[in-house]
């Protein structure tokens, strides 16, 4: 389907109905699904996580869908919550946290605020398309400027270098850093696995505006997907490298719920000829079983093959330069605008 990463609708686990389209109707009479936006009437942005694996422990989603459409998110499930599917339903209902700005101010300006690193894009990607027309992420990152509140984001959008001037104000404060995901430097696998997303040389390119805008930089490849995109792991470091970027992560693919038959149904759909590899190896990974949910070994697998690889990215890392920790973001500098604050002289 032009354009999706999904090209059905499977079970949502919490509802008893299931719906399906009518077999053999020609295309012409069924085109596919058009993007619907809904709004989200949330009374709160800041949500927290209490996971090991996950490298920071509060986040903030403006959207809730991905119309990026990649076919392996593992926050797709994320939709059966809301009596909606992890296929299609996932990248063409999405809902917009229109007051988002709003909220994100109040619950900064109360005293009960932490001032711990806020992660953007914690579960679906701020800067997909639907960004460019309503700008809730940039307005949200406005609040973080005023706040000087320190903020990681993530992304695999060259959108995101439309707000390079906002990212440079808050990493004047040691407050900021982007991480561009990228999964690998095949334009045609990443039309086929990330339909919506930035081709890969937009992504570089994005890297290299970062860096040039003095935003500390760092490439995410994930998810690696073993006998699919495992093999470009040096290649995808030094290009990041070679683009700006001073550091480096990677996470194993992540297959929750009906991820697995959605990306299986897209391996033979596009890659029947490299499925039962892929497919051998991921259970390796995970002790015989698709997805493993255990924590501390849920982002990496086990055994021989994640040995491989986390040794192979390791060395790739150290020989293009990338084998250094994330900048480590401050709050040093936060404040309530319109408060004033003791020693304020001193940090303005």
């Amino acid at each position: 389907m032009r354009g999706r990463g999904a090209a059905e609708n499977p079970p949502n686990r919490f509802e008893p109905y299931v719906y399906e389209p009518l077999p053999e109707v020609p295309a012409e009479d069924s085109p596919g699904p058009r993007t619907q936006f809904f709004i989200d009437r949330s009374r709160s942005l800041i949500t927290r996580n209490d996971s090991p694996d996950v490298g920071f422990t509060y986040s903030i989603n403006p959207y809730r869908g991905c119309e990026h459409g990649c076919i392996y998110c593992f926050a797709r499930p994320t939709h059966e919550y809301l009596g909606w599917s992890s296929g299609l339903d996932f990248e063409t209902k999405i809902l917009v946290k229109l007051n988002a700005p709003q909220l994100l101010r109040e619950e900064l300006s109360s005293p009960q605020w932490c001032r711990d690193v806020l992660a953007m894009s914690g579960v679906t990607d701020c800067y997909q398309p639907v960004e460019r027309h309503l700008r809730l992420t940039r307005a949200c990152l406005e609040v973080l400027a005023e706040f000087r509140q320190p903020v990681a984001v993530v992304t695999k959008n060259h959108l995101v270098c439309r707000d390079k001037d906002l990212l440079a104000e808050l990493a004047r404060y040691q407050a900021a850093c982007v991480c561009i995901s990228l999964t690998t430097l095949d334009a045609d696998l990443a039309g086929r696995m990330e339909p919506r997303t930035s081709r890969p040389a937009a992504r570089l390119a994005a890297m290299a505006e970062l860096a040039q805008a003095g935003i500390p930089v760092g490439v995410l490849t994930a998810p690696i997907i073993p006998g699919l995109n495992d093999h470009e792991i040096p290649a995808i470091l030094q290009a990041a490298a070679e683009h700006g970027a001073s550091f480096a992560g990677y996470i194993i693919l992540r297959l929750p719920y009906a991820l697995k038959d959605l990306f299986d149904s897209w391996l033979q759909r596009h890659y029947p000829h490299q499925r039962a590899k892929v497919l051998s190896r991921l259970r390796e990974l995970r002790e015989g079983k698709l997805y493993d949910a255990q924590w501390g070994t849920r982002m990496t697998g086990t055994g021989p093959i994640a040995d491989a690889i986390a040794s192979l990215f390791r060395a790739a890392a150290r020989r293009s330069g990338l084998d250094k920790p994330q900048p480590r973001l401050s709050a040093a500098h936060f404040r309530v605008p319109g408060r004033s604050h003791q020693g304020s002289l001193f940090t303005d």
